[in-house]
């Protein structure tokens, strides 16, 4: 069978002096994966999560390797309002600017519907469509405000798109990130900023290895055109291309990072 592995793509100063905010970030997943990545095209960051412990260790990290000036932190709730306002202060406060916002905070579960509680479905919706709605709106704000124009990507899913069992919170949640993302395009043109999202359908990190079952992720891995599952700077390389200047005349696109449109 032919090696269909894919080889890591070094940066090539796509986001040379812009800053951004990414939400989630911490850890080994996608936002930890787009933090680098911003940090390898050049970009200056605010990295945010609600896990503080962990979002140290990943600031720490990443100034060790790209110096204290690329790289500052703060813990956000994006289920709360006044730490989504506190973010957005600080990373203008911090780098003087802000260019793009990547909104990657999202929770998942499985749960059949017939037995999903209130709370359960509630949760999933909080961070991962509403908090998707604050932080968005927080970064309009912010854009509108300076003039400059910006940029925003959403992290949705491809679960958006299809159905599967156990997911109905999560699938609603990411079809509405989808629909966020379109109207929040249409609002935001006239103050130059574009709206855009990717739909990942498997990026493999060590949080999603321990809440799925080794069954799920071999049925799903098989589902893939290639075979496997993405890495989660496969995913990062698709963000960075939306946020660049590459990207230039998209806006209210879905772009489905993955075989599984449907």
């Amino acid at each position: 069978m032919t090696d269909n592995r894919a080889q890591y793509v070094p940066g090539h100063d796509l986001l040379k002096g812009r800053t951004a905010v990414i939400t989630a970030a911490a850890g080994a997943g996608i936002g930890g994966a787009t933090a680098r990545k911003f940090l390898q095209e050049g970009a200056r960051i605010l990295v945010s999560d609600a896990h503080a412990r962990r979002l140290k260790e990943t600031e720490a990290a990443l100034a060790e390797e790209f110096g204290t000036s690329a790289v500052t932190s703060l813990p956000c709730d994006v289920t709360d309002e006044a730490q989504v306002q506190a973010l957005f202060e600080k990373a203008v406060r911090a780098h003087g600017r802000l260019d793009i916002v990547v909104n990657n905070a999202g929770l998942g579960g499985t749960a059949p519907l017939v037995d999903m509680t209130d709370e359960q479905w509630d949760k999933v919706l909080d961070v991962t469509l509403n908090g998707t709605f604050r932080c968005t709106r927080a970064a309009l704000r912010s854009f509108r405000a300076t003039g400059r124009g910006g940029v925003i990507v959403n992290n949705s899913s491809v679960v958006g798109w299809r159905a599967q069992a156990g997911q109905a919170h999560y699938a609603a949640a990411k079809a509405g990130v989808m629909a966020l993302t379109r109207c929040a395009a249409i609002e935001a043109a006239e103050y130059g900023v574009r709206v855009n999202a990717v739909a990942p359908s498997l990026a493999m990190h060590p949080h999603l290895v321990k809440v799925t079952s080794a069954e799920l992720l071999q049925e799903l891995t098989a589902k893939e055109a290639f075979g496997r599952y993405a890495e989660p700077w496969e995913i990062a390389n698709a963000i960075v291309f939306l946020a660049s200047g590459y990207s230039s005349y998209l806006t209210g696109e879905v772009l489905s990072v993955s075989s599984q449109h449907a």
